[in-house]
């Protein structure tokens, strides 16, 4: 299958694998998935800034092996919006926690016998937690196609409208008892 009919009929799952940590306006979304591919395929993934290109919602400057400062661009706004960014730890293949703006993100990976678990911990605005349990959902997804080498492309920003993402924001809002901003398209 070629990337464009692959895109064309991708629909993600429901919302799924996600909950939150409550502390007063600033939550923390944790979210969990099992992808089939060895931990250190999805360290790779996760740090390398090509494949990062290929699937997360930022574009980064340098490797996110190694720490220290770095730049997260995001991927799929109208204006460019640049991020002073720190890696707080890097230890391959298992931990991976860095800034992004003024949140903090922390990916773990663990083995399992089918290939990784992947647990992401990003502290966000209670407000858009649904928004971001939605557009890491769809990241993740794109994300396990990819290393399958079944790319769908990077769907982020306005292009996940196309891709269910109000329906992933309505489930997980209910989900997490939430009432959540609504969206108006640039």
């Amino acid at each position: 299958m070629t990337q464009g009919s692959s895109r064309a009929q991708y629909s993600p799952g429901p919302a799924r694998g996600a909950h939150v940590r409550k502390d007063g306006e600033l939550w923390t979304l944790i979210l969990t998935r099992e992808l089939r591919h060895p931990p250190a395929l999805v360290w790779e993934a996760l740090t390398d800034p090509a494949h990062l290109h290929e699937w997360a919602p930022f574009d980064a400057d340098r490797n996110l092996s190694d720490e220290g400062p770095f730049t997260l661009s995001l991927a799929g706004a109208p204006k460019p919006q640049d991020f002073a960014s720190v890696v707080k730890r890097a230890e391959p293949p298992r931990l991976l926690e860095y800034t992004w703006g003024g949140s903090d993100l922390k990916w773990e990976l663990q083995p399992i016998t089918a290939g990784t678990r992947l647990t992401l911990w990003h502290n966000i605005d209670r407000r858009f937690i649904a928004w971001g349990a939605s557009g890491w959902h769809i990241c993740i997804d794109v994300l396990d196609r990819l290393l399958a080498g079944d790319p769908l492309g990077r769907i982020v920003g306005s292009d996940a409208m196309r891709f269910e993402w109000q329906r992933l924001n309505t489930e997980y809002a209910q989900q997490f008892g939430v009432e959540t901003p609504e969206y108006k398209q640039p």
